[in-house]
Order: C-alpha cells, then sequence, then structure tokens
C-alpha cells in the first residue's frame, strides 16, 4: 500500500475513542470524537493552495486529504473541533516516504511540515517537530472498516503524553476492492 491508497482506504466517517496518558501528571484521559476523511486530488484548489503556502511545486503533490473532527476529552467541557488539510509529497528518492504538509498541525495550531513513511506492513507513520515539541504518530488497519493509531507528543524540556486511537467507520467511503477482487470479478 501506497499512501495515496492508505488516504483512500481512510476515506470517509469514522468513531473514535482516545485514551490518553499524561506521563507528566500520572494520570489517564479518555475521549471520543467523530472524525470525516475526504481524500482530496492533487488538482483540488485545498491543495494547490496549501502548496503555493509552503512555496512546493503542485505538481509534486501525490493527492490531499481533508480531515475534520468534533469531539470532548474527559478533563474539560471544550468542545475539540477543527479541520485540516494534509498533502503528501514524496521524496524523489524513496518513493515511500515524504515531507506531509499540514494546513493546521497536531500539537500546534499553526501550518506545519513533517515527515511520513509507509512501512512494508502498510503501516503510516508520520513525525512532526514543532517548535516546543516533537510528535510520532502510527496509523494502521486492522479491518478495512477499523483504523488504529498511537502517538506520542513530547515537549523539550519535560512533559510527554502517549495516546491510542481506536477509529471504526460509520460510513461514508468504503474501501476500495482490491486489483484481485476487481479482476476476479470482472473475469466473472
Amino acid at each position: 500500500m501506497n499512501i495515496v491508497e492508505f488516504f483512500a482506504q481512510s476515506a470517509g466517517k469514522w468513531s473514535s475513542l482516545r485514551t490518553s496518558h499524561h506521563l507528566a501528571f500520572k494520570q489517564q484521559e479518555g475521549g471520543k470524537s467523530e472524525l470525516q476523511i475526504e481524500l482530496l486530488d492533487k488538482t483540488d484548489p485545498a491543495v494547490i493552495q496549501l502548496c503555493a503556502l509552503y512555496e512546493i511545486d503542485p505538481e509534486t503533490a501525490l493527492c490531499g486529504a481533508r480531515v475534520t473532527w468534533d469531539g470532548t476529552m474527559e478533563w474539560d467541557e471544550e468542545k475539540h473541533e477543527g479541520s485540516t488539510v494534509l498533502v503528501p509529497i514524496a521524496d524523489p528518492e524513496k518513493p515511500n516516504q515524504g515531507s506531509l504538509l499540514r494546513e493546521m498541525g497536531y500539537a500546534e495550531k499553526a501550518p506545519v511540515a513533517g515527515r511520513y513513511e509507509m512501512g512494508s506492513n502498510d503501516e503510516l507513520v508520520l513525525i512532526t517537530e514543532y517548535e516546543t515539541m516533537y510528535s510520532k504518530e502510527r496509523l494502521w488497519f486492522e479491518s478495512p472498516n477499523v483504523r488504529l493509531r498511537h502517538s506520542i507528543l513530547k515537549r523539550f524540556g519535560g512533559f510527554s503524553m502517549a495516546s491510542f486511537c481506536s477509529e471504526v467507520r460509520m460510513g461514508g467511503a468504503k474501501p476500495q476492492e482490491s486489483q484481485t477482487d476487481a479482476a476476479a470479478s470482472s473475469s466473472s
């Protein structure tokens, strides 16, 4: 699987349950949210606009994804909602990895570019270094309708957090059938 296929398989509406471990406070916190993920073509205006923000040729974009979330966490009464656009730019030397442009970061609410790597095990790893912290996130599919995420967030100088999310597809786009399945159905 490549990153475009990973984004395509992620398209749809998801219910996400999160457990976060705040290591400095020796406490954990639960949360839940709804995610909507939309695959964007590399010619989509949002993809072109994000590439322009980073002064990157939009022709080098592989695709894009718009992620929208709406959720709550146990410790606060605030609604956590927002949206961001993600655009992967492959490394010409290593096509399974490259830069990941974000309209808004996960840990800091500003545009940020990180790195991605698609593993041979179809696991997507995202690494982002912010001005004051470092984030590493692993995402993988347990089945076509169950996606799992594990992330760590380290603040330079101390504070750390580890999170685990299980996400279940609630609707929207369905995973595309594999080429083998498509070939089998077209030959019958």
